[in-house]
């Protein structure tokens, strides 16, 4: 019997079995940037520690830093995003860590910049104190979101303790038809196996969707798989992959690149490789998803009705029923027609270059619904370079959006990006957690960028299809 590539790739990386009962695994590829990262260097200066591959680790500023070009003047107007990106320069500094800042042409979300410039590649460990480190998973490597103690334990060793994951399968079949992306694929996945149904188990995407994607498709794929519960996501390498990497600054190249795709190709996963669990989602049966609760679980395709909350298990009920009342929403109600006040697009989930090329085809010449305000952040400053070089960013400003500087920004609001009161936001970003945009009281409505799109222009959650007259609706 084969084995698949989670066995292999942690198998490669396992240094040694602790009495624990966890592994001790090899971290081959570290990501930080300045929220995680300042907690950790204080626990290895109070221990006399140094850090032990500073090669092996990259940084880069996005979760505090403003969108807006005045807001990014030094020092910040926010004295404690200041103390933290003075606190990241000092550390890597120190520490000879390259650091990712503005002036590098670099700067970008953490998981946006690593695999753009080719720090991330098959059969990689990788970690990152973001929850969304999952992303990097698209390429086939392992790529765990860690803790503060942990960035710093990995620091110190260039290792982390962990134990074995159940793997878990899931086949995307037949062909997703007009108007439906990764993440409404994505959003499929946790609505069916819920928001904890990945607990313990790394997940592995395969299936003719999946093989149809393109890299940042499966970024977007992955990017999510800690919203359903899964430790990490991944796919396993292939020729889009590859090709996708050959070239780019950090990829290996001549006979190194030769060496790296005969390792790459070897830890695929096998034809008659063993898996704990396999689920299968017909692809050619979706339709775009919305969420309209407060976890990315709670969610229907765009065409439904939000469900009764006596159709659901007992125990889930009293959620439920929270959800309803925090988002002002009632059972049997349609998603469709909910009316926006703010829409965002951008996010390590959907803040690449082919998302903002998505959303531009589909707003060239209609204009955002006065009613709301609406913002485009790319991922990185490459993604901006080649955004603005293609003439999207014209597209965007003369269809109403606010064009914007890379960041976190709305994601998760830790900068001046944030809903303000009861408003509620059509937004491409991960999680819809009550407060999460920065409002206490904020609503958050996840979707794809060509959902958050027909948002925009409509004023409401509408079929993206209808709107944009996509074919097969």
């Amino acid at each position: 019997m084969g084995k698949n590539l989670f066995h292999k790739v942690f198998d490669k990386h396992t240094v040694g079995k602790l009495s624990s009962g966890q592994y001790q695994l090899f971290i081959g590829l570290h990501l930080i940037h300045e929220v995680t990262s300042p907690q950790a260097f204080s626990m290895l200066r109070q221990r006399g520690l140094k850090v032990k591959y500073p090669q092996r680790t990259f940084a880069t500023v996005d979760h505090i830093i403003p969108t807006e070009g005045a807001e990014r003047k030094r020092p910040l107007r926010d004295a404690l995003a200041e103390e933290m990106l003075v606190a990241i320069e000092q550390n890597t500094k120190e520490a000879g860590i390259t650091f990712f800042d503005e002036g590098t042409g670099n700067q970008g979300v953490v998981h946006i910049i690593g695999p753009e410039m080719g720090l991330t590649q098959p059969g990689q460990t990788i970690a990152c104190g973001d929850s969304h480190t999952s992303t990097h998973g698209a390429f086939g490597s392992l790529a765990f979101g860690i803790g503060t103690s942990q960035v710093a334990e990995i620091l110190a060793t260039q290792t982390m303790s962990m134990s074995k994951l159940k793997v878990r399968r899931i086949n995307v079949t037949g062909k997703l038809r007009p108007g439906v992306y990764a993440k409404d694929v994505i959003l499929a996945i946790i609505n069916k196996l819920g928001v904890n149904g990945g607990v313990g188990y790394a997940y592995e995407y395969a299936g003719p969707v999946i093989s149809a994607m393109s890299m940042e498709e499966r970024m977007t794929l992955c990017n999510m798989s800690i919203e359903g519960g899964a430790r990490i996501g991944y796919v396993n390498p292939d020729e889009t992959t590859y090709a996708y990497l050959k070239g780019r600054r950090f990829a290996p190249a001549g006979a190194a690149w030769d060496k790296a795709l005969a390792y790459w190709r070897s830890i695929a996963s096998d034809a008659d490789a063993e898996y704990d669990d396999v689920f299968t989602l017909d692809g050619s049966a979706l339709e775009p998803f919305v969420t309209w609760g407060i976890t990315p679980g709670q969610s229907l395709p765009v065409t439904w009705s939000i469900p009764a909350v006596e159709t659901f298990p007992s125990d889930e009920r009293p959620l439920l029923k929270e959800a309803l009342e925090y988002m002002s929403l009632e059972e049997g109600q349609p998603i469709a027609g909910v009316p926006i006040d703010v829409v965002f697009i951008g996010s390590c989930t959907n803040g690449r270059l082919s998302d903002l090329e998505e959303v531009a085809r589909l707003v060239k010449g209609r204009k955002v619904n006065p009613k709301v305000k609406a913002l485009i952040v790319p991922g990185s400053q490459d993604v901006q370079r080649q955004a603005e070089a293609k003439g999207l960013k014209e597209i965007f400003l003369a269809a109403g959006f606010q064009w914007r500087e890379p960041g976190c920004s709305m994601c998760l609001a830790m900068n001046p990006d944030k809903l303000q009161g009861r408003q509620i936001c059509a937004s491409t970003s991960n999680r819809n957690f009550k407060g999460r945009q920065g409002s206490a009281s904020g609503r958050t409505l996840l979707m794809s960028p060509a959902m958050a799109a027909a948002a925009a222009i409509e004023g409401k959650v509408a079929d993206a299809r209808a709107v944009f007259a996509m074919a097969g609706v």
